[in-house]
């Protein structure tokens, strides 16, 4: 069969029903062309033109070799020549570029001239007007087919670019004997003995890049250490707190053996935090970290989002897809709110925690597994065995190690460093110049009880950055509802404050509410203004018959 005598536009197949593009009878994907020039922009900006283009023509050479494979099983050609002249036929189908009539075969004397290259409109798009010939994936592309279907190297080297200027991009293709010395330099791209000097040109771009980053962070972590009065814990984390260093201490020694663990705690105390602190202390540091939040989906949903499934196992399953039993291989999966897991998945659960093997939805093959399992929950576990809301069997096997994280409430020396932290975080990303909390707004958080925890503790900061009109965060920047708290029993060692010193923080934290309005406090507090007034006196608020 002569290239003449094809429709070309037989070899495109539109697989609607399963989301398919097949191309000469191989699985084709459609990119957008100008997502394409924003892949090339990146490249040369992060890695340097000598790594993009090598990494272009390089995956152009093996695109074009793949192609003439293809095409070479389709047809029985007439000669090499129908299937040479074939090439560049297919790639302006695929939309490439237009080959210009009469200049079609890049080992003609005359080469190939073609029009209308993606490429160096990309190039002109995204990187302006080029000093040089730009189209480094069409000349890989040309490259990789002529070489299959001459049997030997050829190399396909633009003359002419679009992106320099010129009407068009002229190529001329030739083995790498024929063209001597004078295209050496440019040859190197299609090798990949080439490719560690070219990544060596680029190394200096990516180390830059890299300290431009690690820069950015430790101005960042500047910002943070100037207002929080504490330094961090050598794992990242801030407390001060007893309970809270107890916990990471046991998070960092479990972390040394690769078992289930189960984190236990009230919503938003942080037991993803801990959790990622285990694998990053653990053997598995380098393996992914993936979260799922269990109670977000239904039983089938979060079956399919863990175990993946085969392609027609269900409407809508297009295609082969892992689940993240297999995603997370080598590393640590979180599963959060496994107290809302059914009975039913349960089960299945339990089965892969003992097997260490997966098998995909609509599948009968089972997949080992090596990855390390952390559940998470905030219910009593414990209680829900009991009330056969949850299996036993299964509680057991994901509680081999449980860590408990304290509500907020209780460890109540980390609720100012947090503050402190989380308002500096707010502060930067949203280019605002506050510097700290006023005295009266860091009272008022010690004094709420936080039922949100250092979640809320967190939102509560990140408003307050965005309503704050001073320098400091003060006390009407919080919510109404952190503003309205009472005072709440502190210990002190082993003493509890006395009554007296409960009455007066009791009292003055009422009449600061009213803003010093002494006749609506004695109100509220069902007192008469003159026990007030004496109250006030004794607390040494009043000189002299004047509010102080």
């Amino acid at each position: 069969m002569k290239a003449e005598e094809i429709n070309f536009k037989e070899f495109l197949e539109l697989d609607s029903t399963h989301g398919l593009i097949r191309f000469a009878e191989q699985r084709a994907l459609l990119f957008d062309a100008t997502a394409f020039g924003l892949l090339r922009k990146y490249l040369v900006e992060n890695f340097g033109v000598i790594a993009a283009r090598t990494v272009l023509t390089q995956f152009g050479f093996a695109h074009g070799w793949r192609m003439a494979e293809a095409v070479k099983t389709t047809f029985d050609w007439v000669d090499q020549e129908s299937f040479r002249k074939a090439g560049p036929k297919m790639f302006m189908l695929e939309g490439l570029f237009k080959v210009q009539a009469g200049a079609e075969d890049p080992l003609s004397p005359k080469g190939a001239m073609l029009v209308g290259s993606f490429e160096a409109e990309q190039h002109l798009l995204h990187l302006g007007q080029s000093d040089h010939a730009g189209c480094w994936t069409i000349g890989g592309l040309l490259s990789g087919y002529m070489s299959f279907s001459e049997g030997h190297e050829i190399y396909v080297l633009e003359h002419r670019c679009l992106g320099q200027g010129h009407t068009g991009c002229h190529f001329l293709g030739r083995a790498q004997k024929d063209w001597g010395e004078e295209r050496a330099e440019d040859l190197v791209f299609f090798k990949s003995r080439g490719l560690k000097s070219c990544l060596e040109v680029s190394l200096s771009r990516v180390i830059e890049n890299l300290n431009t980053a690690e820069e950015k962070l430790r101005s960042h972590r500047k910002a943070l250490v100037g207002v929080l009065s504490t330094e961090e814990d050598p794992h990242g984390i801030v407390t001060r707190s007893p309970k809270m260093r107890k916990t990471i201490d046991l998070a960092c020694r479990v972390a040394k053996a690769d078992v289930t663990v189960l984190i236990t705690g009230e919503s938003g105390v942080g037991k993803e935090l801990i959790a990622r602190l285990i694998h990053r202390e653990s053997a598995r540091a380098l393996g992914p970290f993936l979260a799922l939040n269990c109670g977000a989906l239904t039983e089938s949903l979060l079956e399919t989002e863990l175990f993946g499934h085969r392609l027609g196992a269900f409407t809508g399953a297009i295609s082969d897809r892992p689940g993240l039993f297999e995603a997370a291989q080598n590393g640590t999966l979180f599963l959060d709110e496994v107290g809302e897991i059914s009975l039913n998945m349960q089960v299945k659960l339990l089965r892969v925690l003992q097997s260490r093997e997966v098998r995909r939805v609509g599948e009968n093959k089972s997949r080992p597994i090596n990855l390390r399992i952390i559940a998470a929950t905030n219910c009593d576990l414990s209680r829900s065995v009991k009330e056969g809301s949850f299996r036993q069997d299964f509680y057991y096997r994901i509680r081999v190690m449980e860590l408990n994280v304290s509500p907020l409430r209780e460890r109540r020396e980390d609720i100012l460093p947090l503050a402190r932290k989380f308002l500096a975080e707010a502060a930067l990303r949203m280019d605002r110049e506050i510097s700290g909390l006023t005295p009266r707004a860091a009272d008022q958080l010690l004094r709420y009880p936080w039922p949100g925890n250092v979640r809320e503790l967190e939102n509560a900061m990140e408003r307050g950055v965005a309503l704050a009109e001073g320098h400091r965060l003060n006390l009407e920047d919080l919510e109404e509802d952190i503003r309205q708290a009472f005072p709440t029993p502190v210990a002190h060692g082993d003493s509890i404050q006395p009554m007296s010193v409960i009455e007066k923080e009791y009292i003055l934290a009422v009449l600061e509410l009213n803003d010093g309005n002494q006749t609506r406090t004695a109100q509220q507090l069902d007192i008469s203004a003159a026990t007030l007034y004496r109250r006030l006196k004794k607390y040494g608020m009043i000189v002299k018959g004047r509010d102080r």
